[in-house]
């Protein structure tokens, strides 16, 4: 392209004096040169926007995770939820949870008195007529105790046949540990997330034993193996029965490669599966989706939408966050106005849910009215570009802005979207996939990464079931006990399909 330079007094005379051609050669050539340098100057202004809205994203106003914030510049917390407008701490009528005296405490101590105050006389004969007493609670030394399992062996001595009385079921190494102390380094490994280090320290320190790194990786391994089957059932149940289920993955790092953990869960139950890939592919290696009779419910990754014959609904607080990104960088007026629309929809479905009065037709179909006219108000704030004849077509899709982008997909998945409005089985977000997926996260934190697929493959079972157990009010150190002793648990209500 060439560029302008200045035309000094003495150059425009000799083009005058040259004549009509040499002028309008001039002019159509400076004409030339101010197209193409406007054109320069429209490419290069939709970089820059491109660029400040990359650098604008943050985990208040899109998807990204509040990890990839500036540490240095992280956004002012801007929370969706409305203020109740109570105070911090406990509300009336709240019972509170705090030491409360016990009837039958397992020691006693006694503190007499011997002498009166003032006067000194001994009352060590005196009857006592009323006592005051406070309670401490306090842990015991805690140690590790050895039972010792011993086998008689008897010869008989009509035949000389020696006989030997059989161990018990898992007693089985001349010296080893046992399920209580096993249960207790996987839950430190597996779901207080402690590394393995610091777990065979913190064994050293309260009981003066120093688990091996391999033993609790052996241990891990032994409820992986004992819950397979309890993980199996999960999924059948959430394929078969569940009327809608909560979809989400994020990614890990095994071995130094991108690998993605993918979620399927429900308030009741969790499963998680690890996958080279994130798409379609790995949805279907799982076989969960492909085969689910409910509904679907996730944060709009293209892979979903393949499964026609599956039901979706949509996060809504993803295009809360959305919106609030276009009311940052554009302000167009109507994307304030979808937010308050969406909030507006989910306190009264909300409302009419805790009251056991589901919508009516009418109302319904007012917040749909609603719907369509501020996604049609969107539409016609953001135009297509018009195509440049004089231009050559380019290939693939036609690249079109944030607004446009967000607004089509709020059309083409409008039955997605309002899903909640329709179906009392959806709710207004995919939070409960979003709190299944967050420890992961925070295994990586702490982590970093996987060694391997095979330890991968371990902790997303363990951590499946161990999440399964929690939910439905049992205790983990019961759940992981009964797990190594080949019993594990497994909710009634899925019991039947396993």
């Amino acid at each position: 392209m060439e560029t302008i330079r200045e035309i000094t007094e003495e150059e425009a005379r000799a083009i005058y004096h040259e004549g009509e051609e040499a002028v309008v050669s001039v002019i159509l050539s400076m004409s030339q040169t101010i197209v193409a340098m406007n054109q320069n100057i429209i490419q290069l202004t939709e970089r820059v926007r491109v660029l400040e809205d990359r650098v604008a994203k943050n985990s208040s106003n899109s998807g990204k995770p509040p990890s990839s914030d500036n540490p240095f510049d992280k956004p002012a917390p801007k929370s969706q939820r409305k203020r109740h407008g109570r105070s911090t701490g406990g509300q009336p009528g709240h019972e509170g949870h705090t030491l409360k005296v016990v009837p039958d405490p397992d020691y006693e101590v006694i503190y007499q008195v011997t002498n009166c105050q003032q006067c000194h006389s001994s009352l060590e004969t005196v009857p006592v007529t009323q006592s005051d007493y406070r309670q401490v609670f306090d842990i015991p030394a805690i140690r590790m105790e050895v039972t010792q399992h011993t086998a008689e062996i008897k010869v008989c001595p009509g035949c000389g046949c020696e006989n030997k009385a059989k161990f018990p079921a898992g007693v089985e190494q001349p010296v080893q540990y046992g399920p209580e102390v096993k249960a207790l380094a996987v839950y430190l490994n597996q779901y207080q997330m402690i590394p393995l280090e610091r777990v065979s320290e913190l064994f050293y320190d309260l009981f003066g034993q120093s688990l091996a790194e391999g033993t609790i990786l052996n241990a891990n391994q032994t409820v992986a193996e004992q819950v397979q089957g309890v993980n199996e059932a999960i999924k059948v149940h959430l394929t078969d029965h569940e009327a809608a289920v909560h979809f989400d993955e994020t990614g890990v790092g095994i071995n130094g490669k991108l690998h993605w953990l993918h979620s399927a869960s429900t308030s009741r139950l969790t499963h998680y599966a690890v996958h080279a890939k994130r798409g379609q592919a790995a949805m279907e290696a799982i076989g969960i989706l492909p085969q689910m009779k409910g509904r679907a419910i996730h944060d709009g990754w293209a892979s979903y939408f393949a499964y026609l014959e599956v039901e979706h609904a949509l996060c809504n607080a993803h295009h809360l966050r959305e919106l609030e990104f276009l009311k940052d960088r554009y302000s167009q007026g109507w994307e304030i106005e979808m937010m308050s629309l969406l909030r507006e929809m989910k306190e009264r479905v909300d409302h009419s849910r805790s009251e056991h009065i589901p919508l009516s037709s009418e109302q319904i179909a007012q917040f749909v009215q609603r719907y369509d006219a501020l996604i049609e108000e969107g539409l016609r704030a953001n135009p297509l570009a018009k195509e440049d004849p004089s231009q050559p077509k380019k290939r693939g899709k036609v690249k079109k802005s944030k607004p446009r982008n967000l607004v089509e997909r709020l059309k083409e998945h409008k039955s997605a979207t309002l899903a909640f409005l329709h179906d009392t089985n959806v709710p207004f977000d995919n939070n409960q996939a979003e709190r299944d997926i967050r420890m992961v996260k925070v295994k990586q934190k702490v982590s970093g990464c996987f060694r391997s697929t095979i330890g991968a493959a371990i902790f997303c079972t363990v951590r499946a079931y161990i999440s399964t157990a929690r939910k439905n009010g049992q205790s983990i150190l019961n759940a992981l006990r009964l797990a190594l002793v080949g019993t594990p648990y497994l909710p009634a209500f899925v019991s039947s399909y396993a």
